[in-house]
């Protein structure tokens, strides 16, 4: 590969284009700025640059592209590079990232709204856009200006860049990170912060759950499957289910974490969104130009079909010792770590059924995933001679492991005719992703992607926002005025021990305990004289968490709390484990496993 790493290949001393499915797209010929404002932060380095180094790889950038980072920092492009290859190598092959490093700069500036240091970047890129017009004849050039920076001071860099820094004759695009507020009137004033200065067309507010496989596969799945969509409706739903589940806590985030809460982060925006694609209804046109405005169209008609939430329909927990993070100052804070809530979809398609997001830290497993639950079959368990038939669900995993089942009835092999229930099963990783992890790019490069093909679906638009926070703004306002006290849980736990009952009472979900989805793979719970080998539960909790036979902290919690073990606080699961941890890698096999908790 040469230095520049064009979107070419040499066959036969003869240059030849590298065809991608972008190939044809008039932006992908021209010139392209990306400037990433606030590049010395982690997200910057973390999710930015390596999603940008990912679509470089793949020849999904014009092979002109230059990368400038902005920043207060003083540092150079060199030290900015060295500062970056850590979280690239292994990425791609080592002359691609060097090829990629080498069109990484940076402009260091006193303020995010320093106008002569922004008018020192656009005299950069524009030195950039002249030679590519004299060397290549590019004469049209775009800039993508990348916003990983926190709220208080979008006004000022857009400020800055709307004065000093837009193309002259291409597209000027901005990508905005959340939070989008922590209320409805914190909204309205960060929208108005950058609203002043661009339009509604060159804002791109990214969501990276509506980057994630499964969710973008939601459309294709509800509206191009007979099936699918004859039954997504109230006449054969019972309950559909929105879960986040971390299996850590605040660890050091807790000063930022207190301010907003699990609610505010998590159900407010990612999981309503995701809500909002699986229950919106169809668009006239899901592909191509159009279609972007036509579902966010959607997305607010089934917004505005949602009443705001009412403190009746919420259950709070928050987990024991998260007070003890140094960087929380109120030690009585009643922020939730956990949340329930309850809302409905007052149209003719959903009146009725119960809509659950469910989220929270420190849990027993790291899980995102949708569930719907239909309605029992008529008459079932007078037809099975007095049996409780399991209800059918369709599960779409989102992480750990892409992969969608749905949970059917068959008989039981044998004699018996006892309906027991099975699955219709695809896992992403074995059916698609074996071979190549290509096919299956991370949310921030897809939603990169969206935004220089101008294809605005999968961001959140303004009026969007506006009525997600008057669903919420009430209920939260009444927990912060009221302190409201949530249920404390046990870290590595499930959650309070109230919340399955309130759950139940709120979704009407009937749980089939006879069977368990566990990591990707199907299995069924052990016999009752199985289950008197304590060997053989631990290892199967072991199992669960492990990575190459050896699991880290949090799999060791959640380890643990499989096994009928527990710990009150974090402080106190972080020294057991360094008690275990004799080599202190971060690291315990099962023997070092069973021998503590066989002791314990």
């Amino acid at each position: 590969m040469t230095k520049e790493h064009r979107s070419s290949v040499a066959v036969d001393s003869k240059t030849v284009e590298k065809v991608t499915h972008v190939s044809g797209e008039q932006w992908i010929k021209e010139g392209l700025a990306i400037v990433i404002v606030g590049a010395s932060g982690d997200l910057a380095k973390k999710k930015t640059y390596p999603s940008l180094l990912s679509l470089f790889n793949g020849y999904l950038l014009p092979s002109n592209v230059v990368i400038y980072g902005y920043a207060r920092s003083k540092i150079t492009n060199e030290q900015l590079r060295e500062k970056l290859r850590p979280y690239l190598d292994g990425k791609a092959k080592s002359d691609v990232i060097e090829d990629f490093l080498s069109r990484c700069y940076y402009q260091a500036g006193d303020s995010y709204g320093d106008l002569a240091s922004w008018s020192a970047l656009n005299n950069s890129i524009m030195t950039y856009e002249q030679d590519l017009k004299v060397a290549k004849g590019i004469d049209k050039s775009n800039r993508l200006f990348y916003f990983a920076i926190p709220p208080n001071v979008f006004a000022e860099t857009g400020k800055a860049i709307k004065s000093e820094c837009m193309s002259l004759n291409g597209f000027s695009r901005m990508i905005v990170e959340k939070p989008f507020g922590r209320d409805l009137e914190s909204c309205k004033d960060i929208l108005h912060r950058l609203g002043q200065y661009f339009d509604e067309q060159s804002l791109y507010r990214i969501d990276h759950y509506l980057g994630k496989e499964l969710v973008q596969n939601l459309m294709v799945m509800r509206f191009s499957n007979l099936w699918m969509e004859n039954m997504f409706n109230r006449n054969f739903v019972q309950c559909i289910m929105l879960t986040f589940k971390e299996p850590f806590g605040t660890e050091g985030r807790g000063g930022y974490f207190d301010q907003y809460g699990i609610i505010r982060d998590i159900i407010q925006n990612h999981l309503l969104q995701v809500m909002c694609l699986l229950c919106m209804e169809c668009p006239n046109k899901l592909d191509g130009p159009e279609s972007g405005e036509k579902i966010r169209n959607e997305k607010v008609r089934l917004l505005e079909a949602m009443s705001p939430v009412t403190i009746d329909e919420v259950f709070l927990g928050q987990y024991e010792g998260y007070t003890d993070d140094e960087t929380i100052t109120n030690k009585e804070s009643n922020c939730p770590t956990f949340a329930i809530i309850r809302c409905f979809i007052n149209n003719p398609r959903w009146a009725g059924v119960p809509i659950i997001f469910k989220a929270g830290k420190a849990l027993n497993e790291r899980k995102a995933e949708m569930r719907v639950q239909f309605k029992s079959a008529p008459a079932a368990e007078t037809l099975f001679g007095g049996v409780e038939v399991p209800r059918n669900e369709l599960v779409m995993k989102l992480q750990p492991g892409e992969s969608v089942y749905l949970k059917s009835n068959i008989k039981t092999p044998g004699f018996s005719s006892i309906p027991i229930q099975s699955e219709l099963e695809v896992k992403y990783d074995t059916r698609y992703f074996a071979e190549s992890s290509s096919s299956n790019p991370d949310a921030y490069s897809r939603l990169i992607l969206d935004v220089l093909r101008g294809r605005s679906a999968n961001f959140v638009r303004s009026d969007e926002l506006i009525r997600a926070w008057e669903i919420f703004t009430p209920v939260l306002h009444q927990i912060d005025e009221e302190n409201n006290r949530p249920h404390i849980y046990k870290v590595g736990s499930r959650g309070p021990d109230a919340a399955d009952k309130f759950f139940v009472e709120k979704s009407g979900y009937l749980r089939n305990d006879a069977y368990i989805w566990e990591d990707g793979n199907i299995c069924r719970r052990t016999t009752p004289e199985e289950q008197k080998s304590d060997g053989a539960i631990l290892k199967v909790a072991f199992e669960k968490f492990a990575t190459n036979g050896r699991i880290d902290l949090n799999g060791f919690i959640g380890a643990a709390v499989n096994s009928g073990e527990g710990f009150k606080t974090m402080a106190e699961a972080q020294t057991a484990f360094d008690t275990i941890d004799k080599d202190g890698d971060g690291h315990i096999c099962f023997k070092e496993f069973y021998e503590f908790l066989d002791t314990a």
